[in-house]
């Protein structure tokens, strides 16, 4: 892996530590020792798209976190999670905007030759690939390329 990510969350784990800012300084921790056990567990150092996967599968974490503690009347822990993903977010590229998702759905059912519901497998085999390393939110695609086909 580029040394991009990891020198950036230092880079920032340093600044938070300077400016006595414990809530990006904790963030940081736990982001750092997530990318560290992902290493540790595959033996090599990570590719660019599997650092990108570890800090969004841990904005996924925060937000459904954070959903649930507002569903259980718990307003501060919600917004310290909230808080939480907003960091993290940081290190993720921009999200790919609903215009551009919607070309890549019609080049791809274009491709795929697909006529109809049962043609959803299709649709995907060939979005997918094309979707690796955008953020995504994969519902949102799986609900776009139904409705594309007539399912929704």
């Amino acid at each position: 892996m580029s040394d991009s990510l990891p020198v950036r969350v230092n880079a920032d784990l340093a600044s938070a530590l300077r400016s006595r800012d414990q809530e990006t300084l904790d963030t940081l921790r736990m982001l750092k020792t997530a990318l560290t056990n992902k290493r540790v567990e595959l033996m090599r150092d990570l590719e660019d798209r599997e650092a990108l996967q570890v800090v969004t599968a841990l904005v996924k974490q925060r937000k459904d976190s954070a959903s649930q503690f507002a569903a259980a009347g718990r307003e501060e822990l919600a917004a310290k999670e909230r808080r939480e993903a907003t960091i993290l977010e940081r290190y993720l590229p921009a999200a790919l905007d609903e215009a551009a998702l919607a070309a890549l759905i019609d080049e791809a059912v274009r491709e795929s030759g697909a006529t109809g519901p049962k043609d959803m497998g299709k649709v995907m085999k060939v979005l997918m690939p094309r979707l690796a390393g955008q953020v995504v939110d994969g519902k949102a695609v799986n609900e776009q390329v139904k409705a594309r086909l007539g399912t929704a």
